[in-house]
């Protein structure tokens, strides 16, 4: 008799479907048939049962956080059962235990976890019997008799279990040692940080890093007004507009410039210089990954990454769509196959019915979407051939399987054609530009959009048409600063890191394994950067608090705050995850750098400054002023200006005590918080040097902007 270990109750229900079986209490029971001559006993964990035993169980003196008891290094990593998953243990390991059973099939999620979750369990077990592994990508029931029928050896798959096992020892390495070492030395620096935890992990801080940057890049960002000439051109009956245009740049920095072209071109002869109409065929979109799919619920229904991987999770384990945690955006030439009877199958539910039914091509050639070369261990997320009733799945779930299904529907219908249209025009010396569009064919754009952007329609004129200029304005306008993430955007980030960076060999890298985490970590990771008080969301967007610019001006300029840690780790754990490197040496390099990471700390420590006041400025305990969002005193935190309330409220309140190379004093932050408007502060630097005040530009978010000397106060 075979044992069945899933990962789940849902995914065990889902393999056991295509058989006759029944549930017995903590398992199922397989009636013998073709597949299973003598009946199975199919039985479930509950995601990870087990974790690594924390610091103070293996050695009590470590229960009291101390420099010299840094690093921890243990010899050897022990486990225990999650105290809240004891009985789910005991039912899996009854069924391991059953003398009947004489194999034992391994059919957690197909990735590196699920390896882990099912290989661990039965290792604590203390069994050893014959084991192969269940490789499936969707739980439809002909997948999992196909998958049944073609079971894997284990040793196939025993690459995944060391690399989970390498990646969990090294986290648990890093994470431990360098949380406490930083913890420990920011407390012994600030004054203001009370008894926070400032927790560190490869991944996540690097993460942070790239949310701090961003609101550091708003905070310095200096908005400068810009003009633009706007020309309207009458040519006979023709009558459009045209933006003055120079070597690609529409915009001037100074008005008075603005002001003489358009005084050079009002009211003057025009000719139209040349037209230039081209038809731009625009393919459907590529299937989803899951990060195309969380960046896209999260702008189109504010859902954060991690409720979209759950929803996604949920439909797979009913076996709707397949398996969610891919990087894949292509599928095999098996799975292409079956796509004419799902789309079938989808024209028969309403909300399809006119556009799964009228495709107009099919995609097994297009290399956009069908190509082995592109596939990993899993391909991009598409609907099964289970087609459910929308009145059984949930409104959050409906929006989710909607984009996934409307993926797989447009692609197989044709380009969407325009045509791109643009008139220069020149008087004298200078030239405007005019540029149209307009949709020519639809294609696939109607599946995916309901209602399309008005066309921009140009006038019917010809090369060496004259006419005049009849009125000639000078346009202002203002930089601003760039946006803070989104959580989908966030996503984004962080797996294209790799294309940002100036160290191209690192990018590189970065490029080869998906940036920073993988598809089905990163949602969890912006989850604990919000459960560390790191960063929270704010209209939808992500916003750092105080505590996180104190741990990244402590990590700044090490391994910790760069994504190359990660990079480099990534690379070699999936060499190990492909059987070409040993687990057991990249446990010892990270051993030692978990040495390095504390002595870096401790030496880098002496030059933190994070409540020094500056001479002559208020001690940090000092009240400033009182905070634009909550009332409670501000006071000098070091390196910033922040609300005493952020421990008792959260309030996130902050201002960098320097803006473009320039200290902002206690005096103008307190006549800021008092008047709305600093003194004249002199040599800001941006382009070129110069001189402003610091008024609120959003006093309840507590945002600042530059005023200068010729602006009035609204």
């Amino acid at each position: 008799m075979q044992a069945i270990i899933a990962e789940k109750a849902s995914q065990a229900q889902a393999l056991a479907a295509p058989f006759r079986h029944v549930k017995k209490g903590t398992h199922i029971e397989i009636a013998p048939c073709a597949t299973f001559p003598d009946g199975a006993l199919l039985a479930w964990c509950s995601g990870h049962l087990f974790e690594i035993v924390p610091p103070h169980e293996m050695d009590p003196k470590l229960k009291r956080w101390h420099l010299e008891t840094l690093p921890m290094i243990p010899e050897t990593f022990k486990y225990k059962v999650i105290p809240s998953k004891t009985s789910r243990f005991k039912a899996v390991k009854d069924i391991i235990r059953n003398p009947a059973v004489t194999e034992i099939i391994s059919a957690g999620d197909p990735a590196r976890e699920g390896e882990l979750i099912v290989q661990l369990v039965v290792r604590m077990s203390g069994i050893n019997k014959p084991m192969r592994r269940l490789w499936v990508s969707s739980l439809t029931p002909r997948a999992v008799e196909q998958a049944f029928a073609n079971l894997r050896p284990i040793e196939e798959t025993m690459p995944l279990y060391h690399e989970a096992m390498a990646r969990s020892y090294a986290d648990w390495l890093i994470g431990m040692n360098a949380s406490r070492a930083y913890t420990l030395l920011i407390q012994s620096k600030t004054k203001g940080a009370g008894r926070d935890v400032y927790a560190v992990g490869r991944v996540q801080t690097p993460t942070l890093a790239l949310v701090v940057k961003r609101e550091r890049d708003i905070l310095d960002f200096v908005s400068r007004p810009f003009y633009e000439v706007v020309a309207s051109f009458k040519m006979d009956n023709a009558v459009y507009e045209g933006k003055w245009v120079k070597e690609k740049e529409t915009r001037f920095a100074e008005k008075e410039a603005a002001e003489a072209v358009r005084d050079e071109c009002i009211g003057k002869e025009a000719e139209v210089f040349k037209v230039k109409t081209e038809n731009k065929p625009v393919p459907p979109p590529a299937f989803h990954s899951l990060s195309t799919l969380q960046a896209l619920a999260n702008k189109r229904f504010n859902f954060s990454p991690k409720k979209t991987l759950e929803i996604t999770q949920s439909l797979y384990e009913r076996s709707l769509v397949t398996y969610p945690r891919t990087d894949s955006n292509h599928v095999n030439p098996e799975e292409a196959a079956a796509f004419p009877a799902i789309l079938s199958k989808l024209s028969a539910l309403e909300p399809y019915k006119k556009w799964a039914s009228e495709t107009t091509r099919s995609i097994m050639s297009d290399k956009r979407y069908v190509d082995s070369k592109k596939v990993s261990d899993h391909y991009a997320i598409l609907p099964t051939e289970k087609v459910p009733a929308f009145g059984s799945i949930s409104g959050d779930e409906q929006k989710i399987y909607d984009i996934i299904v409307r993926s797989l529907i447009a692609a197989h219908y044709e380009p969407a054609l325009f045509a791109h249209s643009t008139i220069q025009t020149a008087i004298g010396s200078h030239m405007f530009i005019t540029n149209g569009k307009r949709l020519i064919e639809p294609g696939w754009r109607p599946v995916l959009f309901e209602k399309e952007k008005d066309d921009v329609l140009l006038p019917e004129v010809k090369e060496g048409q004259r006419g005049t200029a009849e009125d000639v304005k000078v346009v202002e306008g203002k930089t601003v600063p760039p946006k803070r993430y989104t959580e989908g955007e966030l996503i984004t980030a962080m797996k294209n890191v790799g294309y940002t960076m100036d160290d191209k060999e690192l990018g590189s890298v970065l490029k080869s394994v998906s940036g920073l985490g993988e598809e089905s970590t990163r949602s969890n990771i912006i989850e604990r950067l919000k459960q560390l008080d790191y960063m929270k969301v704010e209209e939808h967007r992500v916003v750092p608090t105080a505590k996180a610019f104190v741990l990244m001006d402590a990590v700044d300029n090490t391994l910790l705050a760069s994504p190359e840690l990660t990079g480099r780790w990534e690379q070699r754990l999936k060499e190990i995850g492909k059987g070409k490197a040993p687990a057991n040496v990249f446990i010892e390099q990270s051993k030692r750098l978990a040495q390095k990471i504390v002595q870096d700390a401790v030496e880098h420590s002496s030059s933190w400054t994070f409540d020094a006041p500056a001479k002559q400025e208020p001690s940090s305990n000092q009240p400033l002023g009182s905070c634009p969002r909550c009332s409670s005193p501000v006071v000098d935190k070091g390196k910033f200006y922040g609300c005493s309330a952020y421990q008792s409220s959260k309030c996130g309140f902050i201002l960098s005590k320097k803006m473009l190379g320039k200290s902002i004093s206690a005096t103008n932050m307190k006549k800021l918080l008092k008047t709305g408007k600093t003194n004249l502060i002199k040599g800001f630097k941006g382009k070129r040097p110069f001189d402003a005040y610091l008024i609120w530009k959003d006093k309840k978010e507590g945002t600042v902007q530059f005023q200068f000397k010729t602006q009035r106060s609204n």
